[in-house]
């Protein structure tokens, strides 16, 4: 095939995923709003089937990583700590170096059955995106808008509304609140030094709040802290434009399960625990830069057929139409009808990018430069 035939075919496969993953997206989100007339009448009705609707929609993202692109993702975990995965209520800290972290933490969720019952802690803007954020909206995800001051009661609510949640549970949380770049790391650092605080190599300082907030809430409906560092093989540089691409990245996460009760319950030595695990965390990044693998054993999760099923089920639902009407406005030669489908295309596929665009490192959030700025002065 030339480079031009390529092209256009992979054009053809951006749009034809595109629209499978908008169309169902909106009419999941539509089906979402209905299920709010559950919520007086039968709560945790309302939560187990938005559990699923949930799940037709990141599951999709989740198939392209596993079964589009053919990404390997090695597990290092302790054996014993690895059979409660997916068995219990629990606390996941990430780290944030990549642009597909959020992606390779949903593959951790459904690789072990809680991808539909996964939570985040997620900036406030979030919310008004189509599709996920609405999506995140009926799973009752934490919004908050960066600023402690004005978020720490709603936070506090919206966790202690997760202490009767019906379905396991697994609380997603990048602790430093932004994605890692040098910038932000040479401000972080500066901060460090002026707090007199370790310095870290691979990480921004935790944002410690945030996470003892989480832990007070949660205690004694999560049972341990999940402390998981991602890293790609061969200095590999993941993107989501990549995945959609259908490029393969080999990735490999550590994770180590901490019992809660472990977590000091005191704000102020929650916050020095935390501090601590980065530092841990540190040590872990610099031993796989220089050996390639974690203090850990290796196991690669089976891959569960779920999230393949799910998507062909909504491509046979809408390619049929699409095509249909494609031929009908082909055959009935209106230059206008077809110009109407082609501006239609090209929405579709700026709206598509942009939604990757929040994803992308070099377009992400000032929150770490700014706020960081504001410390120190």
């Amino acid at each position: 095939m030339d480079i031009v035939g390529f092209l256009k075919s992979q054009f053809i496969c951006h749009l034809l995923i595109c629209y499978i993953f908008i169309v169902s997206g909106l009419i999941i989100n539509f089906i979402q709003l209905f299920t709010l007339i559950l919520w007086p009448i039968n709560k945790q009705l309302f939560r187990r089937i938005n559990c699923r609707l949930a799940y037709c929609i990141s599951s999709q993202m989740v198939m392209l990583l596993e079964w589009w692109s053919g990404t390997d993702c090695t597990l290092y975990t302790d054996p014993e700590s690895y059979h409660k995965y997916g068995k219990e209520n629990a606390i996941v800290i990430l780290n944030h170096n990549f642009e597909i972290d959020f992606l390779c933490g949903w593959n951790f969720c459904e690789r072990f059955g809680v991808l539909g019952s996964s939570k985040v802690l997620a900036k406030k803007e979030l919310s008004y995106m189509p599709i996920i954020g609405w999506m995140w909206y009926f799973l009752e995800i934490v919004f908050c808008k960066r600023k402690w001051e004005e978020d720490r009661k709603t936070v506090v609510q919206k966790l202690l509304n997760l202490r009767d949640y019906p379905e396991n549970f697994w609380f997603l949380i990048h602790c430093e609140g932004t994605r890692f770049t040098e910038q932000k790391h040479q401000i972080s650092m500066q901060v460090a030094k002026a707090k007199g605080l370790p310095k870290l190599k691979y990480h921004l300082l935790p944002r410690t709040k945030g996470f003892a907030v989480t832990v007070q809430c949660l205690r004694n409906v999560v049972s341990a802290v999940y402390d998981s560092t991602l890293n790609f093989r061969n200095n590999e540089n993941p993107t989501l434009l990549g995945v959609l691409n259908g490029k393969k990245y080999h990735a490999d996460l550590y994770v180590r399960r901490i019992p809660l009760e472990d977590v000091p319950e005191d704000e102020q030595e929650c916050s020095t625990w935390l501090h601590k695990l980065y530092q841990e965390k540190d040590a872990f990044q610099e031993e796989y830069y220089r050996t390639g693998t974690y203090p850990a054993v290796p196991v690669i999760p089976p891959r569960r057929p779920w999230t393949l099923l799910n998507w062909l089920f909504w491509a046979l639902l809408l390619l049929y139409p699409l095509f249909k009407l494609l031929i009908n406005m082909i055959n009935s030669g209106s230059s206008l009808t077809l110009a109407s489908f082609a501006f239609v295309i090209i929405i579709a596929s700026v709206g598509v990018r942009w939604m990757i665009g929040v994803t992308e490192i070099n377009k992400g959030s000032t929150y770490g430069n700014n706020d960081n700025k504001q410390k120190r002065k």
